[in-house]
């Protein structure tokens, strides 16, 4: 099939064109950047060869002399979102600097709510990707633990961040598409969730729910799920 590669390969590693011909029209930067204004309007769904080379007026099959797959164009996408990480001197506080990351992560998938589903060690080798975890190690010199753990804090709170985020996307895009209100929703919801602890068959259930019956701040939420995630690797919080 026209466009699959027959080997594994990385885009990174390959010309910005394959094959002879007059001087390349589009560059991937061009490429990534109208597959993510698809993306934003439509979501991943509505991206395809087809519609981002009718986004850049040209043919589709000439779109593979630039991007020979689909998962290629992804990658690009992936890239084109990092660069949206400032990248600042690290203040000298890991964990505060871990956190503006996390947040700075999760402002980024807001903006580019398809960006949860693509998330995955395999777009890790993209410029600004590598130019972001850079970053994050060189605000982490402080920690005094090895490289290979400095890694995987910076993989499990990307995990969180992605995790919270996806559902956070997923309920407002849940909320867009029904015929009533969120109002409505929950107070349907909650006046059913209280018969049912009123029956006396989840004791621990309504324990809680009385130490605790105010709104969810969820803001706090996430911000103590980071913590806690940084806790796992600070030796002070293992030392206390």
């Amino acid at each position: 099939m026209a466009g699959k590669a027959a080997e594994p390969g990385v885009i990174w590693a390959r010309p910005e064109r394959t094959g002879r011909g007059p001087r390349p029209a589009f560059t991937r930067a061009d490429i990534a950047a109208a597959a993510v204004r698809i993306a934003d309007g439509g979501g991943l769904d509505a991206v395809s060869m087809r519609h981002v080379a009718a986004e850049l007026g040209c043919g589709t099959m000439s779109l593979y002399n630039y991007v020979p797959r689909k998962e290629d164009l992804h990658e690009l996408m992936i890239d084109a979102v990092g660069a949206e990480h400032e990248i600042r001197e690290p203040s000298g506080d890991w964990r505060a600097d871990m956190i503006r990351n996390a947040q700075e992560t999760r402002g980024i998938m807001h903006r580019h709510t398809w960006v949860p589903r693509l998330m995955s060690g395999v777009y890790g080798f993209s410029p600004n990707t590598l130019r972001y975890l850079e970053h994050c190690l060189a605000c982490l010199e402080p920690l005094d633990v090895p490289y290979s753990v400095k890694m995987e804090l910076v993989a499990l709170l990307n995990g969180v961040v992605t995790t919270y985020t996806a559902n956070e996307i997923a309920t407002a895009e849940r909320t867009r598409s029904m015929p009533w209100s969120e109002e409505e929703e929950n107070a349907v919801r909650i006046a059913y969730l209280g018969s049912q602890v009123a029956t006396g068959k989840y004791p621990l259930l309504a324990a809680a729910f009385m130490a605790d019956s105010g709104p969810i701040d969820l803001e706090g939420v996430f911000r103590r799920a980071l913590e806690r995630v940084l806790d796992a690797f600070d030796p002070e919080c293992r030392d206390a």
